[in-house]
């Protein structure tokens, strides 16, 4: 098995801390760069979701990759990994869990579901039905979920992957706005270059390679990894620039609705996770511009527009629309 990267205690400096840390996240890049070939920026996005304590949505057709991007991560990440395969028939306590009668005591006592694990895998996500999906809620906004009246907190970190196919493929429900919403990132796969599929074909013949994979680092070191995320500098304009970025998205005349408070906390979040990925203590007007699309397309609805291509672009021309501070 790899050696989990520890890191530092902070009596070692601030700065190596900051660059051990960056070595760890870094890790956790590479260990699934292994086996999932030709897809970087996704890696780096799913990447930039862990570190700022967020959750990730892939969407694209049956076969793309989606389902090995996600165990890829799962595998890199020690602690407990659970899956979920999306059918009509589950139901919210399939996820959630629910109370068992013991006769002896004449007691319910409580039988966690899937959704206790540090890391969850929610494979397509839009196949459950709309009651089934409404189980991630309160688990993806709170770590926790209720069953009898009781609260039952999650592991931390609690990390959800979900997939989902497109929506106009057969036996897909709509996942809700308020459920999208708890999602820090959506993003698409795309189709593989020539090269790239070659080389998944090849070396997937015998078995899967994500199989391989080894974790590389602990659950108490991406807790930590994602404190000292959350403790990267973000400037007056640099915070004021992303916040311009997501009120543009409430005031264009195609938006039916815009971003929600919740995304601008996220978009600020994960452009410290990506100052983090780049060996950064601060965070650039760049790292903003890079995650504001797949922090916020699948937050917006535009008028009389079906599907994120649309919401995508609308957040891309905002985003190059918009001043970029300058000195920060």
């Amino acid at each position: 098995m790899t050696a989990s990267p520890t890191l530092p205690t902070p009596a070692l400096g601030a700065g190596e801390h900051h660059a051990s840390a960056h070595r760890a996240a870094r890790a956790v890049v590479e260990n699934v760069r292994r086996v999932v070939r030709g897809r970087d920026g996704s890696i780096e996005l799913v990447a930039t979701a862990l570190l700022a304590g967020g959750h990730v949505l892939i969407e694209d057709v049956p076969g793309s990759g989606k389902t090995t991007l996600a165990r890829a991560f799962a595998r890199s990440l020690g602690g407990t990994f659970h899956r979920v395969q999306g059918t009509a028939d589950l139901l919210p306590a399939d996820i959630t869990g629910s109370g068992v009668w013991e006769p002896d005591q004449r007691v319910f006592r409580f039988v966690p579901g899937p959704v206790f694990a540090h890391v969850l895998l929610v494979d397509e996500l839009n196949r459950l039905a709309p009651r089934t999906q409404s189980a991630f809620l309160e688990a993806m906004e709170e770590s926790a979920v209720t069953a009898d009246g009781r609260r039952h907190e999650l592991p931390d970190p609690f990390f959800v992957i979900a997939t989902q196919n497109p929506t106009e493929q057969y036996g897909t429900f709509p996942v809700p706005e308020g459920q999208l919403d708890r999602f820090a990132v959506s993003l698409r796969l795309g189709p593989l270059g020539p090269e790239a599929e070659r080389q998944v074909v090849r070396e997937q013949l015998v078995r899967p390679t994500v199989d391989l994979l080894e974790p590389v680092i602990d659950v108490a070191a991406l807790v930590e990894l994602r404190a000292l995320s959350r403790a990267i500098h973000v400037s007056d304009p640099v915070l004021d620039h992303a916040l311009a970025i997501v009120q543009a998205t409430r005031y264009d005349a195609r938006v039916l609705h815009g971003a929600s408070p919740r995304a601008a906390l996220g978009l600020v979040r994960c452009a410290q996770a990506r100052a983090l990925l780049c060996g950064r203590d601060f965070v650039l007007p760049d790292d903003v511009k890079l995650v504001a699309a797949p922090v916020l397309a699948h937050r917006v609805r535009l008028h009389g527009a079906v599907g994120r291509g649309p919401a995508e672009a609308l957040v891309t021309e905002l985003v190059s629309r918009l001043p970029v501070p300058v000195g920060t």
